[in-house]
């Protein structure tokens, strides 16, 4: 399905930027994220999911212990 309007496709492009830049690692920068919402917090804790434009993206991340 796509955008519904012209506020529909600002919204969807606005979550994708959103997720390039602090969800997605880069390889070009040593799989590092550009702008990360959260540091790894080791290895403990559940590990949680963040759904996208319905989920056709996702981010996985560790909640804090």
């Amino acid at each position: 399905m796509g955008p519904l309007g012209e506020r529909h496709l600002r919204s969807a492009i606005q979550q994708y930027m959103d997720h390039y830049h602090e969800e997605r690692p880069h390889q070009g920068i040593g799989n590092e994220m550009i702008a990360p919402l959260h540091r790894d917090r080791g290895r403990t804790g559940r590990v949680l999911r963040r759904e996208r434009l319905g989920g056709m993206l996702s981010y996985y991340y560790r909640e804090a212990a």
